[in-house]
């Protein structure tokens, strides 16, 4: 399994204060990965990194007020415009991957160290599909949608050309690599499609002052249907095995995270979400940080397979088989509504599944984190709305501690 993080802020953050500062931050996931649900390796994720970010430069760039050379000077007027316009960033993100360990490539630590951005992805990875290979690290983008992975669809060998025929032309083409994760992001991009809303390639989509063709619903939507069309396949090919499917996608202002499990008794790769006004580093020799919140404000969203600190009054657990989505900073729920779903408040998942991987269960890794880090992790608790198929309902939900209150 891989690891994933997000970033989504009112304000820009330096991609240290999240990809390699922090004590548990994403990069020392890469080599000690306490709730990893596969740990036949340890826990390591050394097979690639990326990260991901937009840029918050202006869509088109001022015109300079150099001098004119004397050739320019006596062009045209469209000349001299197009001489003094530069080039605006575009809408897509800007993605940077290797194959190499994430906490051995001093390229990132200094990328991270002078980058900022309100919205980020990080991701570690240990390959459970496809061969070590830059075209297979995450995030993989297709004009300005970002998308990333941490799982694997079961019997990934039996159905890889089942799903990979039953996308459209275009985005069958479109892959480069060989993993179930990038198969999963064409086969979004073609439920994007169906619902009327075509994506558009980077070629296609070069203004970036244009707002986003992309609503959340929509996106949201879509994920569903590719979770569905997953599971369909499974389902058609014989696999008995359960896909463990944390999908993240972004379009730069809209973010969408599934956490998912095809069974209803198993338990899902972990994911976690904290919010607050500011995320700040207060032991800097520890490298511990904190989330603080004031007036109850919400002004930036952490998404992560494994919280980056051991405060868990930060830390929400987002519940088995759901969608969080992000919009202005507001986190919102939703069931996943299917055959996997279960309707009860006291529903225990077990973990027969996990266990035939060598899960280190969340509990056992959480309490030696504790006694590590001589930390107190307090519980927090969830809000979280009920639905039909998903989508029919939702609350704005924040973890409940001494600084905040669930929102409905």
């Amino acid at each position: 399994m891989c690891r994933l993080l997000i970033y989504s802020g009112k304000q820009p953050i330096v991609l240290a204060d999240i990809l390699t500062r922090p004590s548990h931050s994403i990069i020392n996931q890469a080599f000690d990965s306490r709730l990893r649900i596969d740990t036949r390796r340890g826990p390591i994720n050394g097979d690639g990194f990326g990260v991901g970010w937009y840029s918050d430069e202006a869509c088109q760039s001022p015109t300079q007020s150099a001098p004119l050379s004397p050739r320019t000077a006596s062009a045209g007027a469209s000349e001299i415009e197009e001489t003094r316009t530069v080039s605006g960033t575009g809408p897509g993100p800007c993605i940077f991957t290797s194959i190499s360990p994430a906490w051995n490539n001093a390229n990132l630590a200094r990328l991270a160290d002078k980058t900022r951005s309100r919205l980020i992805f990080g991701h570690v990875r240990a390959s459970t599909a496809g061969v070590l290979a830059e075209v297979n690290c995450h995030p993989f983008q297709y004009g300005r949608l970002m998308w990333m992975h941490n799982g694997g669809i079961a019997g990934w060998e039996k159905v890889k050309r089942r799903l990979q025929m039953s996308v459209r032309e275009e985005y069958f083409l479109w892959m480069q690599g060989s993993t179930d994760s990038e198969c999963a992001f064409a086969l979004f991009l073609d439920k994007l499609h169906s619902l009327g809303r075509r994506p558009l390639a980077e070629h296609e989509d070069t203004d970036a002052s244009r707002p986003s063709p992309y609503d959340a619903k929509t996106l949201r939507q879509a994920l569903l249907d590719t979770i569905a069309a997953i599971n369909d396949a499974t389902e058609a090919a014989g696999v008995q095995e359960p896909s463990l499917l944390n999908f993240a996608v972004t379009d730069g202002t809209h973010t969408v995270c599934s956490r998912y499990v095809s069974s209803r008794t198993d338990e899902a790769a972990s994911l976690f979400f904290s919010s607050g006004t500011s995320f700040h580093r207060y032991d800097s020799e520890r490298g511990l940080y904190r989330m603080d919140r004031r007036d109850k404000g919400q002004d930036m969203v952490l998404v992560s397979s494994e919280p980056l600190t051991f405060e868990r009054a930060d830390w929400v657990t987002v519940p088995t088989n759901a969608v969080l989505t992000i919009a202005h900073a507001n986190v919102l729920l939703h069931p996943i509504v299917d055959k996997y779903y279960v309707d009860r408040a006291s529903h225990v998942r077990n973990d027969r599944f996990a266990a035939s991987k060598g899960l280190l269960s969340t509990s056992s890794a959480i309490d030696g984190a504790e006694k590590e880090t001589g930390e107190v992790l307090r519980a927090g608790s969830l809000s979280i709305a009920s639905g039909v198929n998903g989508s029919s309902s939702s609350a704005v939900v924040d973890a409940t501690s001494p600084r905040s209150q669930p929102v409905v």
